[in-house]
């Protein structure tokens, strides 16, 4: 299982979002780039980005998070505020790893399709979940999609994964929820990865069990020190034993 060491940037800086308030962030005074190099320096084999200013409409941190892929030594998950095929393009020229789609995907699923075809393991769907719907615009609106139906959208586009979030569990600061997540892993053939399920490293060993579950993002738990990321690495890393069936 692989981890995603995860920071939000707001006008240069980490932050992280507080019931998913846009507009209240809460800032991390470390340096973006530097806390980037850490999560390298300790193993993780990917990084995952969100520009929360893009995301917003308000700018952009093109130039930091330029300099981050520069420079961290490994590849990078870009997400936030990419509503067209050109700026998807222009990122993966610039050397991101992976694009991250929501927003796009709910109003022009047509073009996400054929950017996971021009680019095969490069796009990555996000379905944001909250109270029964898939959320847009940042968690700020809710669609008219079932989760369900707009990962079956997608089954057939070459993906590189799908990121499912737990709103209302991310929200209510509380546990992920794992059905939730366990439950529409088990409905596609892509690899989903979770966010907001990771508060402890034995919330990692949890997550290696579920089916389908190819990896995870963590962010605030990571800032705050409740984790340990090599410690979580070596825990994604180790063996499954082995589980009993019952009958």
């Amino acid at each position: 299982m692989i981890l995603y060491p995860t920071l939000e940037l707001y006008n240069g800086k980490c932050v992280t979002l507080t019931r998913g308030r846009l507009d209240d962030p809460v800032v991390w005074h470390i340096d973006p780039f530097e806390t980037a190099r850490a999560y390298a320096a300790a193993g993780a084999e990917w990084m995952h980005l969100t520009d929360i200013n893009a995301l917003k409409g308000e700018g952009d941190n093109a130039d930091l998070i330029a300099h981050i892929i520069r420079g961290v030594g490994i590849p990078v998950q870009l997400g936030g505020g990419f509503r067209s095929r050109e700026s998807v393009t222009r990122w993966i020229e610039k050397g991101a790893g992976r694009i991250v789609l929501s927003t796009m995907a709910a109003y022009d699923p047509d073009a996400v399709r054929a950017l996971a075809k021009w680019h095969p393991d490069q796009i990555i769907l996000a379905v944001d979940v909250f109270q029964g719907s898939v959320m847009t615009e940042g968690w700020q609106k809710k669609s008219a999609f079932s989760p369900d139906s707009f990962i079956a959208a997608f089954d057939a586009a070459p993906l590189a994964g799908i990121i499912v979030t737990d709103v209302d569990a991310d929200i209510d600061a509380s546990d992920g929820s794992l059905g939730l997540i366990a439950g529409l892993a088990s409905k596609t053939r892509h690899p989903v990865v979770a966010r907001g399920t990771i508060r402890s490293v034995d919330d990692v060993a949890r997550l290696k069990y579920v089916s389908n579950i190819a990896g995870a993002l963590v962010g605030r738990s990571l800032l705050s020190r409740d984790v340990d990321l090599s410690e979580a690495l070596a825990v994604a890393r180790a063996a499954r034993e082995p589980v009993a069936d019952f009958q």
